[in-house]
């Protein structure tokens, strides 16, 4: 256990400059100097008037009960709305009805570390421009709330702790005069010890290569797309690929099926699937069917949300890749994302088609570039989808923009989801580059000659005879078995 002293003396931070101001707390940063309504926004959400200041820069670390029971932060944001109310009416608390659910948690914590006499917190690092930081939990997505743990700058600098980096350590709540509670000790970064985690090295210094270890998709022999995907676009660890679809033809039910395929073959492998200016309803969906974290803004909130969680989940992926670990990214969608970037990007004066500035592309491409294969041990897959047909320009120019990019292509055509086949893969002009590095030379020649009879069909034939084949087969290990017999 690495000990690194108290909340420390930047609970009364001041930061430099020629203009001196106070703050009793750093996370009022985040803060509208005011107050007023709470509005999500990339470094955290509205707030109360800040609290007279209070000066702890000498504070003595608090003791830990070594006897009492600890309490995890991470299981009370497991539990549900009535299972907080039953535990705050066990503790004896009031005034807890029609709390939300972040402040019914900060409640808990308080009486509980009352009685228990210390607690365990985990979250993923969000470091802000002042140096300090806040664990963010992912059950919300990384939006700030008033159950965030504080981790100071010095505790930052002593351990290298980098955005995205996922802690877990000993935590004390907030005293007279403070909002959020402080990290005490850290005990693990990334699932590892912090000195360890000192020694990796960084994203961006790793040797990229081509994806040469295969994901297999494959699970039962009711799961027609991933067999198709197995065969006409095969992915790999590092594989940067795109979903191209038009609306109605079934990207998100296909995303769920490759995250629950990916979960059951690789389960080394973690999944995150990121939802960008989604449906509400449909997040809510992907959480239920989705074994994995599922992270997500939607529709009715800010561009600046969009991508403030989307970094937030980059950051953490490549975090996790550091540690020579396998991630994989189902981003729905970059179309999506890159229009957020559109609408916050500082003007060039250079618009392109469709009213995209010139400067908007780089952040998303340097996104989705960050997928790759380590050749010092770990990956990162970015499976991403990009809108077409939706009648606006904008969306044509970044498919454009992204179209090239990746390794490996997806395309899912209306027609042939008007004709009612599903999965709605165009066969033709689904590809995976350098295929021969995920698939056997047996294997290779006999899907280049299922292709080969596929080509001269439309792209509607070709898809419902792979469908009925495929059918007929318990798994492309025996269907190619009978193409070769054929």
């Amino acid at each position: 256990m690495a000990e690194n002293g108290s909340a420390d003396k930047h609970q009364g931070f001041k930061p430099s400059g020629p203009k001196k101001r106070t703050f009793t707390n750093p996370r009022q940063q985040q803060n509208r100097p005011g107050g007023g309504k709470r509005r999500p926004g990339p470094q955290g959400q509205g707030g109360p008037r800040k609290p007279p200041v209070l000066d702890v820069a000498n504070e003595p670390m608090p003791e830990l009960s070594p006897d009492g029971p600890e309490v995890a932060i991470s299981e009370l944001k497991t539990m549900s709305m009535p299972e907080l109310n039953s535990l705050a009416e066990q503790l004896g608390l009031s005034e807890y009805g029609g709390l939300k659910k972040q402040d019914l948690i900060f409640m808990l914590l308080q009486a509980s570390i009352e009685k228990a006499g210390s607690a365990y917190g985990e979250g993923v690092l969000e470091i802000l421009p002042d140096g300090f930081g806040f664990l963010r939990s992912p059950d919300y997505s990384y939006l700030a709330g008033p159950d965030d743990i504080y981790v100071s700058p010095s505790q930052i600098r002593k351990f290298g702790l980098r955005t995205g980096d996922t802690i877990t350590g000993h935590v004390r709540p907030p005293k007279e005069g403070e909002r959020y509670f402080a990290l005490l000790k850290v005990e693990s970064v990334n699932g590892e010890s912090p000195e360890e985690a000192q020694r990796r090295i960084n994203f961006d210094n790793l040797t990229p290569l081509h994806p040469d270890e295969r994901l297999k998709l494959e699970t039962t022999q009711g799961e027609i797309g991933m067999r198709m995907m197995d065969l006409i676009s095969p992915i790999g660890k590092g594989q940067r690929g795109l979903i191209v679809a038009a609306p109605f033809t079934g990207k998100t039910v296909l995303l769920q099926k490759i995250a629950n395929s990916v979960a059951v073959n690789h389960p080394e492998a973690v999944v995150i699937v990121l939802l960008i200016d989604e449906r509400p309803e449909e997040v809510t969906d992907m959480q239920r069917s989705v074994k994995g974290e599922v992270i997500a803004s939607t529709f009715d909130e800010p561009p600046e949300r969009h991508v403030q969680v989307a970094e937030m989940v980059l950051n953490k992926a490549k975090r996790l890749v550091e540690h020579k670990k396998d991630v994989v990214i189902l981003l729905d969608s970059i179309t999506r994302l890159a229009r957020a970037y559109n609408v916050i990007v500082p003007s060039s004066g250079k618009v392109l088609s469709g009213g995209v500035d010139s400067n908007a592309l780089q952040r998303p491409k340097r996104f989705f570039g960050a997928a790759r294969n380590i050749e010092e041990g770990g990956s990162l897959t970015i499976l991403a989808t990009a809108l077409v047909e939706t009648g606006s320009r904008m969306d044509d120019v970044i498919f454009e923009e992204f179209k090239g990019t990746g390794n490996m292509e997806l395309h899912l055509d209306r027609r042939l989801m008007e004709k009612r086949i599903f999965p709605a893969i165009d066969v033709n002009k689904s590809r995976t580059r350098k295929e021969e590095l995920l698939l056997s030379p047996e294997d290779l020649e006999r899907i280049w000659l299922l292709l080969r009879v596929l080509s001269p069909l439309e792209p509607s034939e070709a898809a419902d005879l792979l469908i009925s084949k495929l059918k007929k087969t318990k798994t492309n290990d025996e269907f190619l078995a009978l193409m070769q017999k054929m």
